[in-house]
């Protein structure tokens, strides 16, 4: 008989670094793969499913107005409760750090249903930085029965913590669905000119994203600050900056960004279009984690705009350089990149710490030992 795996998620980056993986599980005749999602990031969510022609069975549909951390949980906790009960999964697949990921962590645990947790293991060792995934994916940890650590350092925390079963190396499976997204979109003849036709590719494009919580308020003014110095030091360079929807991003951004020519501030990106502007841009400046572990596939930089990231090996592999939103440090930074011909290119030569686009078939193997182990 099928083992029944049910994958549960709920926003585009879960669902882009699931997309590998749930295609590797529905390669295997040993596997009963059913989707279910929470739809917290709706809109984002379903251009990631569209893309990768991902056919959902339980879209719990929870998204709200205005949605506080409390309600969502409880909104996850108590739909899947249900899910769980009509469909009896033998593995609940979750990812990351997400309050969906924690919900429905616990709501397994409530029916003793095996976790699996992918991207296991990532730490900040600050409690709210980044808020509130730190403590989810501690959590996540504590009610799961197999973790696939993306690298050696993140399999290293949970071994501080006390867990050391079945933790698993497996890279990260970010990288798989950037190798799978280039080749659909190579197969199209879509290009980056198509969808972006104001940008000048003859010219150095800067490619920002920026949104989290933890730099509201001063973080996102000083960002935003040394992205207007760097716009008028190098006014042959391009700024694109595609702007999140949050008024706590777009006030600041738009007040202190809008009117100046080099710099373009777009609408959110779909998922296939970030990947042809990374494909295109010359660095990235970020405070997103999958972008940290993206771009050093492409050999493009990256500078972090957060204090604090729990993506420390893409620093000591050189791939990335950790700025905070210090307005000094971030200009100090680029500027190097931007004028240094031979920084540029040892971090572009880098070597991805995050994978080599493998990581799927490492963990569908592991899933298949662990049922075959549970069973003898």
């Amino acid at each position: 008989m099928k083992k029944k795996i049910l994958v549960v998620f709920g926003t585009r980056p879960e669902a882009i670094k699931f997309a590998p993986l749930i295609n590797g599980l529905r390669e295997q005749n040993d596997f009963e793969v059913i989707i279910c999602i929470t739809s917290q990031h709706k809109e984002m969510l379903q251009q990631v499913l569209y893309f990768f022609e991902i056919k959902v069975d339980y879209d719990l549909d929870l998204m709200m107005p205005n949605q506080d951390l409390a309600t969502l949980t409880s909104a996850v906790l108590s739909n899947l409760s249900q899910v769980f009960k009509e469909c009896r999964p033998d593995l609940v697949l979750v990812q990351g750090d997400t309050t969906t990921a924690f919900a429905a962590s616990l709501a397994a645990f409530y029916e003793k249903i095996p976790v699996a947790h992918l991207e296991a293991g990532l730490r900040s060792h600050q409690m709210y930085s980044p808020f509130p995934e730190e403590i989810n994916r501690k959590l996540i940890a504590s009610m799961s029965s197999l973790h696939f650590a993306p690298t050696i350092q993140a399999a290293q925390h949970l071994q501080q913590e006390g867990i050391t079963d079945k933790v698993v190396i497996t890279g990260n499976t970010v990288v798989d669905a950037l190798l799978m997204g280039l080749k659909i979109l190579d197969q199209s003849g879509v290009t980056a000119q198509m969808h972006f036709p104001f940008l000048d590719m003859s010219k150095r494009i800067i490619l920002v994203t920026g949104h989290r919580r933890e730099s509201f308020g001063s973080g996102f003014e000083h960002i935003c600050e040394a992205l207007r110095i760097l716009a008028l030091r190098y006014p042959d360079a391009q700024i694109l900056y595609p702007v999140h929807l949050n008024p706590n991003v777009q006030e600041p951004v738009h007040r202190l960004l809008g009117g100046i020519g080099n710099v373009h501030l777009i609408q959110p990106v779909s998922y296939e279009k970030m990947l042809l502007l990374l494909q295109c841009c010359y660095l990235v400046l970020t405070d997103s984690g999958g972008v940290q572990e993206e771009a050093p596939s492409l050999g493009k930089p990256v500078v972090v705009m957060r204090d604090v990231t729990e993506r420390t090996e893409g620093i000591s592999a050189g791939t990335a350089l950790l700025a905070g939103t210090s307005t000094e440090r971030i200009v100090h930074y680029v500027t190097e990149l931007m004028d240094n011909s031979t920084n540029y290119q040892q971090m572009s030569r880098s070597i991805n710490p995050y994978g080599d686009g493998n990581s799927s078939k490492k963990i569908v193997q592991i899933i298949k030992d662990y049922f075959e182990h549970a069973s003898s």
